[in-house]
């Protein structure tokens, strides 16, 4: 079936959003508002960055939006139900979710219970700063980095580099402090969203553009960007960071070089 992107999206965001109605209005509407008013998710799908991805990581995946979306997309794909001028859907086996705050772990566990039964997914309540990320083929995070320290930022992102599988992905969207006033936007609404949502945020640690970038590069990724702030007031940029499908071998040793 032949579906106009626009069309698509709107049925997707339904189709999404649908399994947090139970859970609690509020719930419902906040997965319908976010699902609807932030351009990654689309994006995501159209440029076809988690296609081919077998097992995939969300950190900072809070009430699990990303995983249903995913879940909605890939059972739209299977009834042949795609836009023709995007990508392959993505079929990943698993997706994994992990969430520092109790109370949004619960949520993405009633409103996907299905899922979780049948181990398509699973959600995992831990601190991202201390906790083993299993092994992944693409990882995806989402507004969360600047939440802690650089020193703590830096860690995350090696051990990412390390849970990835050759050729792996991560996505990492974060906001470009060298942004101006839509950078002091986006902190605003940051500030207000994180405290309706029962969170206690506290300083927020971001950077600009250009040194996440270098931090990046210095783990072995390939880097590319792409604003993501579309039909928001913000300065929001995703970082698509690739690593090579294989490792440079050290022939002295005959492992892989450590690339960090």
């Amino acid at each position: 079936m032949n579906l106009t992107p626009s069309t698509f999206t709107k049925h997707l965001i339904s189709m999404a959003a649908a399994p947090y109605r139970p859970v609690g209005f509020y719930t419902w509407c906040f997965a319908r508002g976010k699902l609807g008013g932030d351009p990654v998710f689309a994006h995501l799908l159209a440029s076809g960055l988690l296609s081919d991805r077998s097992r995939i990581l969300d950190i900072g995946c809070g009430q699990g939006l990303l995983t249903s979306w995913l879940l909605a997309a890939k059972a739209c794909a299977a009834r042949g139900h795609w836009p023709a001028a995007w990508r392959p859907a993505p079929a990943a086996a698993h997706v994994r979710g992990v969430e520092l705050m109790a109370h949004d772990v619960k949520r993405a566990e009633r409103a996907l219970a299905r899922a979780v039964e049948g181990g398509e997914v699973d959600f995992l309540q831990a601190d991202m700063c201390n906790t083993e990320f299993a092994q992944s083929d693409a990882v995806v995070i989402l507004d969360v980095l600047h939440y802690v320290p650089v020193p703590a930022q830096d860690d995350v992102l090696a051990r990412v580099r390390q849970c990835l599988s050759p050729g792996g992905v991560l996505l990492l969207r974060v906001g470009d402090a060298a942004g101006g006033l839509p950078f002091a936007i986006s902190n605003w609404v940051d500030h207000v969203v994180t405290t309706l949502r029962g969170h206690r945020l506290g300083t927020l640690h971001c950077r600009p553009l250009a040194a996440w970038q270098q931090a990046l590069q210095k783990l072995g990724f390939v880097v590319q960007t792409q604003p993501m702030s579309q039909g928001t007031p913000f300065a929001n940029v995703l970082l698509i960071a690739r690593l090579p499908p294989t490792q440079p071998v050290d022939p002295l040793h005959d492992r892989p070089q450590d690339l960090r």
